[in-house]
């Protein structure tokens, strides 16, 4: 293994949340996935990643003959050390993180554009979200891991080739390089910006886990909500973005209060709040988190919203929209 001296640096990247402000399956695939329709919104919240750049540039000769899982992970482990994940996953293969760097080297290699010799990243993971909220942490850490590195190794990959690297990594990592709210569909990688006002969110994080394997296969779980078109997303957005008025709605809800009485005390004290905030409390994704829009319109003073959170049965943070 050759090893050249180089400047150290370090990048540190907002890792964002999203929330979803309605979320639609329209049916099941052929390849056993299925199509989702929902409207993204990226928060001013989430983690932040560290990307420590070491003094050394470690060659990549010696790996990139072969592309097997056990040479990209031997490379990635050369080239990528992790810090502050160790309670997320078991091993560092399975992290999130990692498994976007291993992409991208794949990515680099099956399109020549590997170089010779990479310098070494040290990610350190300064984590906020909570996991299996349905606010996209891991998937915003693998997103935001992909274009850093894409910018430190200089691989030159575009904004569309990194959403289909992304795509691989995981169905919402596209959305967090696409950068910006937008309507998604197929499985969230077919993504259409769109234009909404700033806004404040109320959001809780009760402690509660459900399975999403487990949510996708649950017999009450609707799967066939009717299609709608990009235009009548864009022209309808008075129904989902204050208000949740049909048809948007989250199908995942019901199925996840049924399961994670947590979750339903957290919606049910938000909705206790909809009168007073003139909006319609509902969940994000398909994990635990619940969110309550706030009307712009409406001044409610900071003693007010410290006393909502202090009051909620669960954590709460009052977030703005990216």
């Amino acid at each position: 293994m050759t090893e050249h001296t180089m400047p150290t640096s370090v990048t540190t990247r907002l890792s964002p949340a999203k929330i979803n402000l309605f979320l639609h399956i329209t049916d099941k695939r052929a390849d056993g996935y299925h199509n989702l329709q929902t409207v993204f919104r990226l928060l001013d919240w989430g983690d932040y990643l560290h990307f420590s750049t070491a003094d050394k540039l470690i060659s990549t000769l010696d790996n990139s003959v072969n592309n097997s899982r056990v040479d990209i992970n031997s490379l990635c482990g050369q080239l990528l050390t992790l810090a502050g994940a160790d309670t997320i996953t078991s091993s560092i293969e399975d992290n999130l993180i990692f498994k976007a760097a291993s992409a991208l080297l794949v990515a680099a290699i099956d399109s020549n554009k590997l170089p010779a010799q990479l310098p070494l990243v040290q990610v350190t993971l300064d984590k906020h979200l909570p996991m299996g909220a349905g606010l996209g942490g891991g998937s915003s850490n693998a997103a935001t891991t992909l274009m850093t590195l894409n910018n430190i190794w200089q691989l030159n990959f575009t904004q569309s080739e990194l959403i289909n690297i992304g795509t691989k990594v995981g169905a919402d990592v596209p959305i967090f390089i696409f950068g910006q709210d937008a309507i998604a569909m197929g499985i969230g990688e077919e993504l259409t910006a769109i234009d909404l006002a700033e806004q404040q969110y109320l959001v809780l994080t009760p402690n509660a886990h459900v399975n999403t394997a487990k949510l996708f296969a649950h017999p009450q779980l609707q799967r066939d909500i009717t299609a709608l078109s990009i235009e009548t997303i864009q022209n309808q957005t008075i129904d989902y973005v204050q208000y949740l008025n049909k048809p948007y709605q989250n199908v995942f809800t019901p199925v996840v209060i049924s399961l994670a009485p947590a979750v339903d005390e957290a919606l049910r004290y938000l909705q206790g709040l909809e009168s007073q905030a003139l909006s319609t409390a509902r969940m994000t994704g398909s994990g635990s988190a619940v969110f309550l829009p706030l009307d712009s319109s409406v001044t409610i003073d900071k003693a007010l919203l410290a006393k909502w959170i202090k009051d909620a049965p669960c954590a709460g943070y009052m977030v703005g929209s990216l």
